[in-house]
Order: structure tokens, then sequence, then C-alpha cells
């Protein structure tokens, strides 16, 4: 292999490794927000589904810059927020070699929508999921008794370190035809455990808007899945430069894909294969507005700079 005159950078940045097809479509929280104790017990994630695309109309204040005082378009993304609803919470342990659940409880009832996620086929199944655990909650009502499970909330609040919300969207309030809802586990962040447990108990069954966990003008990490762009080159996934006009047998090629030994290539050569479709966490995305729903708000296309009485049109 001949020196190379010149450096250069690499094309390509390795961090994104693996590049194949995500098996988390809709997102994997790999991280929370750090927690602090002196604030009241909240949320900290949602799950959205997203309509689409459009673009808005900003003034900067930049001093300094060229766009100082001046308009810009920007595009931004609509996202279709139904209420999702908590249906039970887990506790963590801090161990030595991270969090370990400890526990799980669960509320009494739960909609067919969050019990389709248990099963393959829906309707070929005896829909026998949570059955037993409703009849406990059932009979501990009957028998005067708060919380049947009483014993693994104790549990959690002296133990656990770490306590997330099990919750699930309402995916049939999203005319996307499919029945089964997506759960998620959510952090709760902020006051003691024993705050966190009752707060998450408090929202048992309950419907938790967007406007409760997030607020307009705010900073927020968006975690979804690219588009999907099949198999692609390495001039495309990879950026590297194209070989000359007269080379044999194609030019969008890498020209030497690694020396003799070790007799194998290594992982840092670009080579062709899936693009797209990968997951990704997006940082700093700011809230421009959080609007309400037809039955909430006739006219909620309605903004401060547009007064025009008229709904989002489909």
């Amino acid at each position: 292999m001949s020196h190379r005159k010149f450096e250069r950078p690499r094309h390509g940045s390795l961090g994104f490794l693996p590049r194949k097809r995500t098996r988390h479509h809709h997102g994997k929280i790999k991280s929370f927000p750090k927690d602090d104790e002196s604030k009241p017990p909240h949320l900290t994630a949602f799950m959205t589904y997203k309509a689409g695309m459009t673009h808005i109309v900003r003034d900067v204040d930049k001093p300094g810059s060229k766009l100082h005082k001046k308009e810009v378009v920007e595009p931004v993304t609509i996202l279709e927020t139904p209420p999702m609803v908590v249906v039970g919470f887990v506790g963590y342990v801090e161990t030595p070699r991270g969090l370990r659940a400890l526990t799980s409880v669960w509320a009494g009832h739960l909609s067919d929508e969050c019990k389709r996620r248990f099963y393959k086929s829906w309707h070929s199944s005896k829909k026998k999921a949570f059955t037993k655990y409703q009849k406990r909650w059932s009979e501990a009502s009957k028998d005067g008794k708060e919380n049947p499970m009483a014993a693994e909330v104790e549990r959690a609040k002296k133990y656990c370190q770490v306590i997330r919300a099990i919750c699930h969207t309402q995916v049939g309030k999203v005319k996307i035809g499919q029945k089964k809802a997506h759960v998620k586990e959510i952090q709760v962040n902020g006051g003691t455990t024993e705050k966190k447990v009752d707060f998450v108990m408090g929202l048992f069954e309950q419907e938790v808007k967007i406007a409760d966990v997030f607020s307009q003008d705010e900073m927020v990490d968006t975690i979804g899945a690219t588009k999907g762009k099949g198999i692609a080159g390495v001039v495309t996934r990879w950026g590297v430069t194209r070989l000359t006009r007269k080379t044999h047998r194609g030019l969008r090629k890498v020209a030497c894909i690694g020396s003799w030994h070790p007799a194998r290539v290594s992982f840092q050569v670009p080579r062709s294969g899936q693009r797209g479709y990968h997951h990704r966490t997006e940082i700093n995305k700011k809230i421009y507005r959080i609007g309400k729903s037809l039955k909430e708000d006739a006219n909620n296309a309605c903004t401060e700079n547009d007064l025009t009485e008229k709904a989002i049109t489909p």
C-alpha cells in the first residue's frame, strides 16, 4: 500500500456503528434527566406520533449576528399527542452493576389497547392477561382494603432509588389503523422515593396530557427512527471520494479496503449497506407551541400573529 502525501480526516463517523435497521422503532430512552429531589415529582418524557412537517417564520434575536432582528423560515415537526395512561410503576435499586428492577405494581384495570401489547394474535387468544391481578384488586376493594399491593408498594418506598411509571399511548385516538398501544417506562424525577411512589399511584388509570409534562418554549430531546433509504453504496453512505473518470469496473467505490495482513477487512473501512431507519436521538428541540384538540378549542389554529378564526385544516 502506498504512503499518502497529506493527512486527511476519515470519511463518516464511527460513532453510529453498526449502521443497521433498528429494533426499537418507537425509540428507546437510554438516559433520563438527572434527578433533583428539591423539585416536586414529575414525569420526564412523553410518547407522541409524528403527523408531518411544516415551517414557521420567526424573528431572530441574536445580537452580533447578521440575522439579528431579521425574519427566518425554520422547518418544524408537528406531533400528535393523545393523552397517555399510567398503568403501573417499576422500582429499581442501584447496584454496582447498574440498576436492578426490584418490584413492579400494576393498576387494577387495563384497557384492551394495553392488553393487546401482551399478545401476538389478540383475536385468537383467550384474553386472560391480568385477569387474576384484577381479581386481587376487586377482592381487596370489597374487603375495604385500600391497596392489595401494599406490601410491594412499601418495598418500593423502603428500598428503591429510581421509580419509573409504566405508561401506554391511546393509539385508537390517532388514526393510523393500529389498535395495539405502545408501552414505555417513564422515569419520575423530583422528591423523595416515597413521594414519587405516591405521585405515580395517584396517576393510576388516569390520563396524562402533554401540557402536564412539557411547556411551551421548553428545550427537549426527541428519540425515534430515521426515514429508511434501503441499501446504499459507499459514496452516499459514508461520503467517500469518487475515483477518477477512467476507473475500471466503476468509480463509486473504495479503492483499497485494507492491507494483505491482517487478512480481514477491518470494521473502520466504509462498505455499502443499509442507510436510514436508524435509531437516533436529536437534542435541543424547542417546543414552539402546544395546541389543543378540536373538542377543547374549535379555533385551535389561531395564534397571536394570525387572529383569523380557523381550525387546522386536514
